[in-house]
């Protein structure tokens, strides 16, 4: 079926007038080339659309049924031209982004830059673990997520835009800090705060030291990076964590980062979507920015 916006238009036109002769004059088109347009749509459904009683016309059940979708893709088409016309160079929309809980500590400043760029942009910005973050792009209620590596089994597109370095941090009275090159074995004899369930810090620890053939003794879990970064400074065990997290830290001297043999664990920060989601403007024009401010490996 090749049906045009076009003979939709005239064929709305004339079911509005119950006429062909008032539906050309409000288009400014010949008589006969309004008839010619509702023949060629009538053609197509293999059905009439009109009925003639005397000199009056009236739509056939199919003709409502076609008046019906017509009036619907003309709505769609307005709501297009309004959405486009308050997009134009970006002067409005909105951005809903998700982010996993350490992309808390660099995150905001992106999207600071981003929103003095584009001042017109709503911004939402909501936290979650690993875990949750997918759940939240498999039911599409974000635009996109900032996270680790994306899953291989989900239908995710994933652009790395910079490097996530995991290091193992201690307090600065700690009987390994300072030490150089310290043997991953070593670590067996310690004890590491772990992150809860689903996160991807926590998974990347325990594939870390699995493939290392290391066992390391797990003490608390903690649910969050802060909590995690207070329990290491009151000496309740070590923590892995990204670097990102821990800049203010490492500036006051309150946490200091093992020397470890090899660490740091390099990871990547993502882009993330849905691989089936076509992009709204402001998420284009953030995946754009993001990609052009950022160093990726």
């Amino acid at each position: 079926m090749n049906i045009t916006l076009r003979q939709l238009k005239i064929f709305a036109a004339v079911a509005k007038n119950n006429s062909f002769t008032r539906a050309a004059e409000e288009l400014n088109l010949t008589q006969p080339a309004v008839s010619m347009q509702v023949k060629q749509l009538e053609d197509q459904a293999g059905i009439p659309l009109f009925e003639q009683v005397g000199k009056k016309i009236f739509l056939t059940e199919a003709g409502e049924e076609v008046l019906h979708y017509s009036r619907a893709v003309a709505g769609q088409l307005d709501e297009m031209a309004s959405t486009l016309n308050s997009l134009k160079g970006l002067a409005g929309g909105r951005l809903r982004i998700a982010i996993v809980a350490t992309a808390n500590y660099f995150a905001p400043r992106l999207l600071g830059a981003f929103g003095k760029l584009f001042p017109g942009i709503g911004i939402s910005l909501d936290v979650h673990n690993r875990q949750s973050l997918l759940d939240r792009l498999k039911d599409n209620d974000v635009d996109m997520a900032i996270m680790g590596r994306a899953p291989a089994d989900l239908e995710l597109e994933a652009e790395s835009f910079m490097e996530n370095p995991l290091v193992i941090i201690a307090p600065p009275d700690h009987r390994l800090a300072g030490e150089a090159d310290i043997p991953l074995k070593r670590l067996e004899e310690e004890v590491f705060l772990a992150r809860e369930s689903g996160s991807g810090t926590r998974k990347a620890m325990e594939e870390f030291f699995d493939q290392h053939g290391i066992t390391i003794a797990n003490g608390m879990e903690v649910s969050s990076v802060e909590a995690i970064k207070q329990c290491v400074q009151a000496g309740l065990g070590l923590g892995l964590m990204s670097r990102d997290a821990i800049r203010m830290e490492l500036t006051l001297g309150s946490l200091v980062v093992l020397d470890v043999s090899r660490f740091p664990i390099m990871r990547h920060w993502f882009l993330v979507h849905r691989k089936s989601k076509r992009l709204s403007a402001p998420a284009e024009a953030f995946k754009r920015f993001v990609l052009a401010n950022t160093t990726p490996s």
